[in-house]
C-alpha cells in the first residue's frame, strides 16, 4: 500500500460532511453518531473547511461560545490541507507530522473523494513494514522457514 488510492480501497467510501451554516452542536451530534473525530465542511460540493474534536475542545468554551448557537463556520479550520489519490502514504505521514494534523481530505479534480486519518496512515505504514520484513526474512532464509 504505497499510495492514498490503495488506502481508500480498504476503507468505507463514506465521507461525512456538513454545511458551514450548521451549528457546532449539529456537527458534534453527527460526529458522535458516526464515531468520527472530524467532519469536512462543504458548500456547493466544495470543501471550505474541516472541524475536529480538537477545534471544539480549544475554540468553544475557551472563546466563550456555545455549541448550540455557534455556526461551525466560525470555528472550522479554513485553510484545509489535502492530498490526492496518487500521493504516497509517506507524503501523508510527513504532512500530518509536520503540520500536526490528524485528518486529511482526499480531493481529485476539485471533488472530495475520501478522508484519511493519522490512524489509517500509521496502519498502512506498519502493514507495509511488516510486508517488507517478511520478504527480507524469506530472502535471507532462501525461501525456507524454520519451525
Amino acid at each position: 500500500m504505497n499510495i492514498v488510492r490503495d488506502l481508500l480501497q480498504t476503507k468505507s467510501d463514506q465521507v461525512w460532511t456538513i454545511s458551514p451554516q450548521a451549528t457546532v452542536y449539529a456537527a458534534l451530534e453527527l460526529m458522535a453518531a458516526k464515531n468520527i473525530g472530524a467532519i469536512v465542511i462543504t458548500e456547493n460540493d466544495r470543501v471550505v473547511g474541516i472541524f475536529s474534536e480538537r477545534d471544539y475542545a480549544r475554540k468553544v468554551i475557551l472563546l466563550g461560545r456555545t455549541s448550540k448557537t455557534t455556526p461551525v463556520s466560525e470555528l472550522m479550520t479554513r485553510d484545509v490541507l489535502y492530498v490526492s489519490q496518487t500521493d504516497t502514504i509517506e507524503n501523508c505521514m510527513a504532512l500530518m507530522t509536520n503540520k500536526h494534523l490528524r485528518h486529511l481530505p482526499v480531493i481529485e479534480a476539485g471533488k472530495l473523494v475520501g478522508l484519511v486519518s493519522i490512524g489509517d496512515v500509521v496502519k498502512a505504514v506498519i502493514s507495509d513494514h511488516e510486508f517488507t520484513i517478511r520478504e527480507l526474512e524469506h530472502y535471507i532464509t532462501g525461501g525456507h522457514t524454520s519451525k
